[in-house]
This record gives structure tokens, C-alpha cells and sequence, in this order.
């Protein structure tokens, strides 16, 4: 008896020294396996927090559901707006694919109104993200629109935002616009914000953000031995370092069995 109680006392300690082996500066993290659904680090995950662009995430989401690739749109006055930008111009026509890029790698939040308005108009595309994180039970999410600006019901958790970045990693097509680095379509260019993809081995992309009042925000996922990973940091100066520091940890001691 007395060795069994030693022994449960043991495990005692070195259990919530691995669980402090990794650490982020983040407001608020996640780690979960995307294939499993289990989280392998959280920190107040349940926090609901602003969420900037990473809302683009659901927005790609909910256009590749109600768009074909090819339908063009055209661009009107009412697509400007503030914040980051594929620089549109109004008069111009693009295809769906095209603001699709813009949308993910260039964090257009032009594109966002481009793609809500020919997907029925932005009242009708914001319920439908929010019909669609109620699918995915993201309980402890709200969104107000298309592009991520800062709202009083706009907002989101880490755990909901990795609950959708490990159901948008099995969609191809956003997976193949996600983890571009760049691309050229007509007279325009475009490169992908998330430094991950160049840096981190394995890193299949998702979506950077950034408002002022929500600080920085990371999703990412990453690829290692066929088992994937993603990562949400929300209010997080140091993200970069922070996912890759998770992500060594998860694919080594951290997701060990």
C-alpha cells in the first residue's frame, strides 16, 4: 500500500511538469490533434477573445460552399474598406478563385466584402458563418462579418478556432489556397503573410491576424509523419516562435503515448 501511494504521488509530480514543459506568450492557446479532436495543450482556451483575421478562416469556408471557383464578380465601391487589402479597384471583374488568394494570402478584407456580396449579401453570408460554427459546435463563437474588424459580437475562443482549422485542413481547395506562397494572377501578385510557410518544416498554412484591440492571432497547421497538428494563438506577440515551439513539443514529447 504504502509503495502504491509513493507511486501515485510520483505521477503526481511529473505529470504537471510535462504540462508545464510548453508555454506561449499568448493571451490565449491551443494545441489540438486535427485528426482526433484531442487537445494537447490549452490555455484558457474557453476565453471568448477578438479574433481579427483569422475569421477569414470560416469565411473561405462558407464561400467555397456557396461559390464555383470560376463565377466572376465585380467589384463596386461598397468593397472598400478599411484595413488590409488585395488593393481591388472598382469597375474590375474577378473570379471567385482570384479573391479567394486575396482573402488567405493577402488578408484582403475587400475580397471578404467581394465574396459575401456574390454569395447573397453580407447579412445572409454572416448567418451563414454562424449557422455553419453551430454545425461544428463552436459554442462560444459569434460572428458579425466577413473580414475580422473588431465588433462588440464578433468573437471566438482558441478551442472553437481549432475545432474549425481542423475541419477546414480536409477541405482541398482551401488547403491548396491556405498554404501558398504566393501566387500570379493576371497584373496581380500575391504573398502569403504567414511566415510559417517558409520557416517551419511541415507547415501547411491557415491564417495570420491583427487589429489593434486583439493583438496578434495565429492558426496554423503542420504536417509531421501523416499525423496533423493545428495550432491557435490569440493575443500573442511572439507567435511565430510560440507555434513552432508547440508544435516541437506536439510531435514530440507532448503527443507521445
Amino acid at each position: 500500500m504504502k509503495r502504491a501511494l509513493c507511486l501515485l504521488m510520483i505521477v503526481g509530480l511529473i505529470v504537471p511538469c510535462l504540462a508545464d514543459s510548453v508555454g506561449t506568450s499568448a493571451g490565449a492557446a491551443v494545441l489540438m490533434d486535427a485528426d482526433t479532436g484531442e487537445v494537447l495543450y490549452e490555455h484558457r482556451s474557453d476565453e471568448r477573445r477578438l479574433i481579427a483575421s483569422t475569421t477569414k478562416i470560416m469565411t473561405a469556408l462558407v464561400a467555397l460552399d456557396c461559390a464555383r471557383l470560376q463565377d466572376t464578380v465585380e467589384v463596386t465601391a461598397s468593397h472598400m474598406v478599411e484595413g488590409s487589402s488585395m488593393y481591388l479597384q472598382p469597375g474590375e471583374t474577378v473570379t471567385v478563385e482570384e479573391l479567394l488568394y486575396g482573402l488567405l494570402l493577402c488578408s484582403g478584407n475587400d475580397a471578404a466584402l467581394c465574396l459575401a456580396d456574390h454569395c447573397g449579401g453580407l447579412d445572409a453570408f454572416v448567418e451563414r458563418m454562424n449557422e455553419k460554427a453551430r454545425a461544428l459546435g463552436m459554442v462560444n463563437t459569434s460572428f458579425e462579418n466577413p473580414n475580422g474588424l473588431d465588433g462588440e459580437n464578433h468573437y471566438s475562443t482558441a478551442r472553437d478556432m481549432a475545432i474549425l482549422a481542423a475541419y477546414a485542413v480536409n477541405d482541398p481547395a482551401f488547403v491548396r489556397f491556405c498554404s501558398s506562397t504566393s501566387v500570379t494572377v493576371g497584373d496581380r501578385t500575391m504573398s502569403n503573410h504567414n511566415k510559417l510557410l517558409k520557416t517551419l518544416p511541415g507547415c501547411i498554412g491557415l491564417k495570420t491576424g491583427y487589429t489593434k484591440a486583439a493583438g496578434r492571432t495565429l492558426v496554423s497547421c503542420c504536417v509531421r509523419d501523416g499525423r496533423r497538428l493545428v495550432a491557435v494563438t490569440l493575443c500573442d506577440g511572439n507567435d511565430w516562435a510560440d507555434h513552432a515551439a508547440l508544435y516541437e513539443w506536439g510531435f514530440g514529447e507532448g503527443g507521445a503515448t
